[in-house]
C-alpha cells in the first residue's frame, strides 16, 4: 500500500465514522487530557522508586495486559498492507517506549516544570506541520491560542523552577517534544483510517516488548519499592495509557491533528489544579495566572469547535 492510497483512505471516512455525533470526539479529547494530567501528579511519587526504563516497562506491560484482556471480548481488526504495519511498528516503538523513557530521563536531569514546558512545544510543531503539509490550514485563532497557552506554561514553569537544569536534560526534553509531534502526525496520516483500538493495542504491545530490555532493573526495583508506588505505576499503564490513548486515537480519527493536539495545552493547568486538590500543593500566584492563560489560550484555539459541537443536537450526526 503506497502513501497516496493511505491518504485517500484517511480522507474518505466510512459511513459509520460520518454518523458519529460531533461532540463525542471532543469529550474523548478532554478526558484524555485529564487522564494525561493525572500521570504527572502520579509520576512525582513513583519516580522516587523507579528509574526511567523500568517505569516505562511496568507502565507499558500493565497497559498491554489490560488491553489484551479486552481483546478477548472484542474482535480485533488488524491493518492490511506492509507499509501500514511498518508505520505501526515505528509508531509503537517511538510513542510507547522511546518517548516515555526519554521523558522520564529528562525529568531526572532538568526541573520537571521546565521539561513540561519544552515538551509542550509539540502542539505548535504539530499545528504548523499539519497546516503546511497535511493541508489543515493555520487559522490565526489557533496559533494565537497556542502562543497564549505557551506563555501560561512559561509562567507555571517560572513559578515552580527549582534551579535544577542541565544541557542533557534540555536536549532530552527537546527530543521528547519531537517524538510527541512525530507520533501524532504519523498516527493521523497513516493510522487513523484503521481500527483505533486495535492500533493502540498493537502499538502498546510493541512498545512493551521493546522495553523488555529493562526487565532486570524492573525486577530489582519492584522488589525494593513500596507496594503503593508500584500500584501507582500500574495506574499509569491502565488509565493514562490504556484508556487515555484509546480515547486519543478515537478523537484523532475525526479531528484535525493540529487542532486536537492543541487541547494538550490544557494539561499544565489541570496539573496545577490536581496537585492542589490531591497533593495539597497550593499554586503560587504566578502559576495560578499561568494556568488561567493556559485555559484562555486553549479556549481560543479549540473553544469555537467545541461550542459548535455542543450546539448540534444528538440526532444530527455528522463529520467533526
Amino acid at each position: 500500500m503506497n502513501r497516496s492510497a493511505v491518504s485517500t483512505r484517511v480522507a474518505s471516512p466510512n459511513p459509520r465514522q460520518m454518523s458519529v455525533p460531533r461532540v463525542l470526539p471532543w469529550i474523548a479529547a478532554l478526558l484524555t487530557m485529564t487522564f494525561w494530567a493525572s500521570s504527572f501528579v502520579v509520576i512525582r511519587d513513583a519516580g522516587e522508586a523507579f528509574s526511567p526504563g523500568p517505569m516505562a516497562l511496568l507502565r507499558g506491560a500493565s497497559a498491554a495486559v489490560v488491553l489484551s484482556v479486552w481483546m478477548l471480548f472484542r474482535r480485533p481488526r488488524f491493518p492490511s498492507g506492509k507499509v501500514v504495519w511498518l508505520i505501526l511498528a515505528l509508531w509503537g516503538i517511538a510513542w510507547f517506549s522511546a518517548y516515555v523513557v526519554v521523558l522520564n530521563a529528562a525529568e531526572r536531569s532538568i526541573d520537571a516544570g521546565t521539561a513540561s514546558m519544552i515538551v509542550n512545544i509539540a502542539p505548535l510543531i504539530i499545528a504548523v506541520f499539519a497546516g503546511l503539509v497535511f493541508g489543515e490550514g493555520l487559522p490565526k485563532r489557533l496559533l494565537i491560542g497556542i502562543f497564549v497557552s505557551l506563555l501560561g506554561i512559561g509562567m507555571i514553569t517560572a513559578a515552580s523552577f527549582t534551579g535544577f537544569f542541565t544541557v542533557g536534560g534540555l536536549v532530552l526534553s527537546l527530543v521528547a517534544a519531537v517524538l510527541y509531534a512525530a507520533c501524532v502526525l504519523l498516527q493521523k496520516h497513516f493510522l487513523s483510517g484503521e481500527d483505533s483500538v486495535t492500533v493502540t493495542w498493537m502499538g502498546i504491545l510493541i512498545g512493551a516488548l521493546v522495553s523488555l530490555v529493562f526487565a532486570p532493573g524492573l525486577i530489582d526495583e519492584v522488589a525494593a519499592a513500596p507496594i503503593n508506588l508500584t500500584l501507582q505505576v500500574v495506574y499509569l499503564g491502565v488509565v493514562p495509557t490504556a484508556i487515555a490513548f484509546n480515547l486519543w486515537g478515537y478523537a484523532l480519527k475525526f479531528l484535525p491533528a493540529g487542532l486536537l493536539s492543541s487541547s494538550s495545552l490544557l494539561v499544565p493547568a489541570i496539573v496545577v489544579v490536581m496537585a492542589w486538590i490531591v497533593l495539597g500543593e497550593v499554586p503560587p500566584p504566578l502559576a495560578a495566572v499561568g494556568g488561567v492563560l493556559c485555559l484562555a489560550g486553549a479556549a481560543a484555539a479549540i473553544g469555537p469547535q467545541i461550542i459548535r459541537a455542543l450546539r448540534r443536537s444528538p440526532d444530527q450526526p455528522g463529520r467533526v
